[in-house]
This record gives structure tokens, C-alpha cells and sequence, in this order.
């Protein structure tokens, strides 16, 4: 009897094993067709879909509201379900904007899942499971290491552009996409010059596809209202054909900064700060075609780096951007509203004492040109002086295509961010700068320090004091004040980079 008992309840577990198996079967079958009539498939734009060949790379540069989200998300998932048991990752600037962005989205990965595709979604360790046994994991480009040990196929890498370290890239994904016959990865970014996207623009092995697009080829899903404040705030500007039309922007000759100067430092934070400061440079005028009014915060910390906090600039009355100075100093707990009096005067602190009485305030007189106040601001960020917290595109453009003797528009946030910055300390003439120039010799001609062993001055080009031994035959004049020999401190033996 027991024995038939057991016989009988083997048979029914078989019985639901081969039924389970049926129904996985075709739950299955079910995903796969579902695949073809998936939201991507039915709604892409033909430029959406994969293009044919044997590439390694798609990589899409559009303006904002392409549907960079919707196409990589959509490719990503046909690629997770259509190979059982393989792993792949979505990568982004921030693990907030993987999650928030690229899987939670509107567009994302969640809301793109056929149905009965997803197994279960661990937010806590960044996992997406889906029932065919694949894998997709989340990962900041922050964190260069993260991906290593995975053993990808498949990855889409998005908003590639605004990553801060090329090692996630290079040390970390490039490993780890070693599964498969063709790996492969679809990178969507809003275009900038950086090395990396420049390497794959130019390469010609065939290995890489290129997509781009415009902002307007996605009309039809966006709201007129905003594709009108798009085309009236950006038609025209360098940022408009960066951030609508994706094109790909390459550095203007004789301008004083560079892209590449500001992203290299970029944080998301700052550290603590000893200062910070609201720098204004006053719009004359307050109508619709006058010039703006640069606010621009900054702080350094102790050991005399530079943070950009924020560029509040408007375009508003005398007591509009008073107030807003004032809102700004009390937000950011700065210590001093530095302001160019040269058009506005005494009014300037007139007015904003009228909103706050106590605010501590330095009206700046400019006695030189812009071109000369800008120069030291420059030579800091090519330091790595100074770091931007977060971006700020229109000062940025600002700052980037401004040529200095060309005659063009006055640069009011590039003027404000002088500002702060030699109220700060941080430019020629400070306490630290004149302490280390003391350190090295002079040249004969203009006075500008040396570093040791330089055959000529940096700044005019002059052989230093004339002597054919640069620099060193200069030292070698120098008569010790006591019986011990000086000790020669210059800027290469203590870090300081040379020209």
C-alpha cells in the first residue's frame, strides 16, 4: 500500500513538473512574441531601431528629448530577453539618475518590460531579474570600479558624454563586456567633445555607428509650449546646437577657457568653504533687449581652490535682481555681494541696503580691461583651481566662446564670475601668490617670477636678467645672508606646475 502511495505521488509530481515546465514554456513564447510587438518596436522612429551590421558600438548624439531614454531601454531589454541566462548593465552619470532616469523613467526599462518579463526589480543592490534568467544591473559611472568581475553581453551606457572618469569606461566596462560572440553597447548622450566621444566619431574599423538627431525629430510627442520656450531661448546660441541639434561643438580659437578645462574638475559637491561670495555685474538698463545681470556665487575652501556654486543672472529691474542678490547671498550664508560700480555708482549699494541693511557689500571700480581681469581666472582653471558644482551651461557658454578684442557682447556672467573670484583672493596679487613669488627671481623686464632652471621669462619671453644660463645663472647671484647655505624653494620643488 505504500508502495502504490508513493508510486502514485511521484506521478503527480511529474505530472506538475511537465506541467510547469509547459507553462514556462509558454510564458515564454509569450515574451519573445510580445517582443515583437513590444512599445519600442511599435512606436520607434525608423533612426530608433538597431542598425544592421556587425557593430560594437551605436552610439546616438541627439538633443534632449530625442527619446535617447526610450531607444536605449527598449534595445537594452530585446537584447536581456532574447539570450536566457546573460548579464548586462545600464550605466548613467549618478546611481539617481540610472534609477530615477533610466529604469524608473517614463521611458525606462520598468515601463518598457512586456509583460511577465520581470522576475523581480532589487532597487537596494541595483538588480533587475527577469524570468528568462538574465540579468540587468544598474551602476553609476561615478563609481569606476563597479563594474568589475561582471561578465557582460550587452550594456547601455547613457548620458556618456557627462561622465566624470573615462576608467569606467576604459578599466571597468571594456573588461567586463567579454560574453558572447558580439558584445555590444549603445551609448546615448546628449553630444560634447570629450575624448572619449571623439575617439569613437572618428573611428573608421567599422566598429562603431553613429546616430544623430535633433530635439524637433521628437515633435510629435513634446508639448508645443515647450518646443516654442526651446526654440526661443536656445535658436541660434552654441548651447542650442549642443543641447537641441546634438552637434558635437569643438573649441573656439582665442577664447580664454575651454570645455574640457571646466569638465576636467567638475564635482557634484563642494568641500567646506571658508568664503563665499555673490559677484554682480549690473545690467545698465532693465528692458527686454538690455544685457543681463550676472549673479554668480562662489566659495573657496583652505586651501585656495575655487567652487562655483551658482549663476543666478537675470534679466530684470534694478530691485528684481537686488532682490535676488540678496535672496541668494542669505541662501548660500555668503559673507560679502561684490559688485562693478563702474556704470551704476553709489546705486547700486543703495539698493540693495534698501532690501537688506546689513549686507555686507564691496563695490569693485574695473581699471583694466576684460581681457586682463579674465586672464588670471583662466590660467586657475587651467591649474585645476577651480571646479564647477553641478553645471551651468549658459555661463559656460559664456565662458567658452567669448574671444577677448573681437569687439563682442559683454560676457555679464563671465564678468560676475571675475568678480568673485579676485575678491576671493585667488588671482595674481594675493597674499599666497606674492608669498611664492618671493621664492624665485624676477625678470629684468616685466617682473614676473620664474621658476628655476626656466631659460625665459613665461610671461614676455625674456631671457631672465639676461643671463645665459636662465634662471639657474640668477640663483647663482644670490648671496646667502649667513654663514649657511639658502635652501632654493621654486614652483617645480614644491608641485606648482610650470609653463
Amino acid at each position: 500500500m505504500n508502495s502504490m502511495l508513493l508510486k502514485q505521488k511521484l506521478a503527480e509530481l511529474k505530472a506538475l513538473e511537465r506541467l510547469q515546465l509547459e507553462e514556462a514554456k509558454t510564458k515564454e513564447a509569450e515574451i519573445q512574441a510580445g517582443l515583437k510587438d513590444s512599445r519600442y518596436r511599435a512606436s520607434a522612429r525608423p533612426e530608433q531601431l538597431p542598425p544592421d551590421g556587425d557593430w560594437f558600438a551605436w552610439v546616438i548624439l541627439s538633443g534632449r528629448g530625442w527619446g535617447k531614454t526610450f531607444t536605449g531601454a527598449g534595445w537594452l531589454i530585446e537584447k536581456a530577453l532574447s539570450e536566457p541566462n546573460i548579464e548586462c548593465a545600464v550605466v548613467a552619470p549618478t546611481y539617481t539618475d540610472v534609477r530615477r532616469t533610466c529604469v524608473e523613467g517614463p521611458s525606462g526599462i520598468l515601463k518598457s518590460l512586456p509583460k511577465g518579463a520581470l522576475r523581480f526589480f532589487n532597487r537596494s543592490n541595483g538588480q533587475i531579474n527577469l524570468t528568462n534568467g538574465s540579468k540587468i544591473h544598474m551602476i553609476s559611472a561615478d563609481e569606476p570600479d563597479r563594474a568589475r568581475g561582471l561578465n557582460l553581453s550587452y550594456a547601455w551606457l547613457d548620458e556618456f558624454a557627462a561622465w566624470r572618469y573615462d576608467e569606467t569606461w576604459t578599466e571597468g566596462l571594456i573588461p567586463a563586456l567579454r560574453i558572447g560572440q558580439t558584445p555590444q553597447v549603445v551609448i546615448t548622450t546628449t553630444p560634447r567633445p570629450t575624448k572619449l566621444i571623439k575617439e569613437f566619431i572618428n573611428r573608421t574599423d567599422g566598429s562603431t555607428v553613429i546616430t544623430r538627431g535633433s530635439t524637433f525629430d521628437n515633435a510629435a510627442n513634446l508639448s508645443p509650449a515647450a518646443l516654442r520656450e526651446l526654440r526661443a531661448r536656445y535658436e541660434g546660441t552654441r548651447i542650442g546646437r549642443q543641447e537641441l541639434y546634438g552637434e558635437v561643438l569643438e573649441n573656439i580659437e582665442g577664447a580664454l577657457f575651454t570645455q574640457d578645462l571646466i569638465d576636467k574638475t567638475r564635482l557634484n559637491s563642494a568641500p567646506e568653504l571658508v568664503r563665499v561670495v555673490v559677484a554682480v555685474d549690473p545690467a545698465v538698463t532693465s528692458g527686454e533687449d538690455s544685457d543681463l545681470t550676472g549673479i554668480v556665487v562662489v566659495g573657496k575652501d583652505a586651501l585656495g581652490r575655487a567652487y562655483v556654486l551658482a549663476d543666478r543672472s537675470c534679466r530684470d529691474t534694478p530691485s528684481g535682481w537686488a532682490q535676488r542678490v540678496i535672496n541668494t547671498y542669505q541662501e548660500f550664508g555668503a559673507d560679502r555681494v561684490v559688485a562693478e560700480k563702474n556704470q551704476g555708482g553709489d546705486f547700486i549699494e543703495a539698493t540693495l541696503r534698501a532690501i537688506d541693511r546689513n549686507v555686507a557689500y564691496t563695490g569693485i571700480t574695473a581699471r583694466v580691461g576684460k581681457k586682463l581681469r579674465a586672464e588670471p581666472v583662466s590660467a586657475l582653471y587651467e591649474q585645476g583651481r577651480v571646479s564647477h558644482i553641478g553645471e551651468f551651461k549658459e555661463l559656460e557658454e559664456e565662458m567658452t566662446t567669448w574671444v577677448p578684442d573681437l569687439g563682442m557682447k559683454s560676457p555679464d556672467r563671465l564678468d560676475a564670475l571675475v568678480h568673485a573670484i579676485v575678491e576671493l583672493g585667488l588671482t595674481y596679487g594675493s597674499d599666497a601668490d606674492r608669498f611664492f613669488d618671493s621664492l624665485a627671481p624676477a625678470c629684468s623686464k616685466c617682473g614676473f617670477p620664474v621658476a628655476y632652471d626656466a631659460p625665459n621669462c613665461r610671461n614676455c619671453g625674456m631671457n631672465i636678467n639676461g643671463l645665459p644660463g636662465g634662471t639657474s645663472a640668477a640663483f647663482a647671484q644670490v648671496q646667502p645672508l649667513s654663514d649657511t647655505t639658502p635652501t632654493i624653494i621654486n614652483e617645480a620643488s614644491i608641485g606648482f606646475p610650470t609653463v
